[in-house]
């Protein structure tokens, strides 16, 4: 903003400088804490020239101007009425703040001003390779950022940023095991987590065993307290948002028995071997044929022959029964001798 500007000459000029309306405090710009370290004066006496300089320029400075003379002379200073008017025309980026995967959209930068000059646009801070006031996107999750555009040439005046925001359903979706570090040991406590990549963050989780039709959990987190053999299988997660779901691929948990576990085993199945082999000893040993209980009974017949008693010097070998007949047999054998010739002993033992 600049201003030409005139005053007695008979008077000696001191000070001059810049000053707002309205006039709430006349005292020059560079005194106000808003216009710190962002006005410049320039100043041509010979010439009664006077140039003020803005900088960083918002919508705040849309205001009047004036340029302010002192002179040494008590009471003669002046205020160059009328003052300059500057208007500030914000840029403005008008873009939806939220966007499907794979739609298109378009960002506007938009002025009051008529301006012929190219535009620049910005995203989070970096200049892209894009001149036209209308900027077009595919909308691919990478487009999700911060927007700001500004005139060619005036870039250090840039327009407020705006946000677009790329929504999309979850992927790679994955499982991990939190807990336990190693090998699942039967009775550890076993977390899984449920991870995936969406926007907005997936918030359902589903557990899943496979070949069992229903849930076995939910939240991202899935946590089996006493894990044991009858929990061993595949594990898989499902994330879900407002815009879609995916299942993770399955993870495999299988228990590892500790040591104690298959000692007791071991020593379990020797006990059981030990008593089967006792018990079919024992059931031998009560188990007796025929055969060989007629070969016990005869033994003990021929040991009582043989003993050397009296009685037996009265027999005579003829009416001696075989050993190995039977009662009856014996019976009939013995009747047929003289009962005169018979020890009295096993005559009477046969009636």
């Amino acid at each position: 903003m600049s201003c030409t500007y005139r005053y007695p000459q008979q008077y000696n000029l001191t000070e001059t400088f810049w000053i707002k309306k309205p006039y709430v405090d006349i005292k020059s710009l560079k005194e106000y804490q808003e216009y710190k370290d962002r006005v410049e004066y320039i100043e041509d006496r010979q010439n009664k020239t006077a140039v003020l300089r803005l900088h960083n320029v918002t919508e705040d400075d849309e205001k009047e101007y004036v340029f302010r003379l002192i002179t040494a002379t008590e009471g003669q200073r002046w205020i160059g009425e009328p003052g300059i008017q500057l208007k500030v025309s914000a840029l403005q980026v008008q873009a939806p703040q939220q966007v499907l995967e794979k739609e298109t959209v378009n960002l506007t930068c938009r002025t009051t001003c008529d301006l012929t000059e190219s535009f620049i646009w910005y995203k989070n801070g970096q200049a892209l390779n894009f001149h036209s006031n209308i900027l077009q996107l595919q909308s691919v999750r990478s487009d999700s950022g911060s927007y700001s555009c500004a005139v060619r040439g005036q870039e250090h005046l840039p327009s407020p940023a705006v946000s677009l925001s790329v929504m999309y359903s979850p992927r790679n979706t994955s499982v991990s095991i939190i807990s336990p570090s190693g090998e699942i040991v039967s009775g550890d406590s076993v977390t899984l987590n449920c991870s995936s990549d969406s926007n907005p963050p997936a918030l359902n989780f589903s557990w899943f065993k496979e070949d069992e039709t229903s849930a076995v959990g939910s939240g991202q987190s899935f946590s089996i307290s006493s894990f044991s053999s009858s929990f061993s299988g595949r594990f898989y997660c499902e994330a879900q948002n407002k815009y879609g779901s995916q299942r993770s691929a399955s993870v495999s948990l299988t228990v590892k028995e500790s040591s104690w576990s298959l000692i007791t085993v071991t020593v379990g199945i020797t006990a059981a071997v030990v008593m089967t082999v006792i018990v079919m000893l024992l059931i031998r040993r009560n188990r007796v044929t025929p055969s060989e209980e007629q070969k016990h009974r005869g033994s003990q017949q021929h040991q009582t022959v043989e003993s050397p008693v009296d009685a037996y010097m009265t027999l005579d070998p003829k009416s001696r029964c075989s050993e190995y007949d039977t009662l009856d047999n014996m019976k009939r054998s013995c009747d047929t001798d003289e009962p005169e010739d018979q020890d009295s002993t096993y005559y009477n033992m046969d009636k």
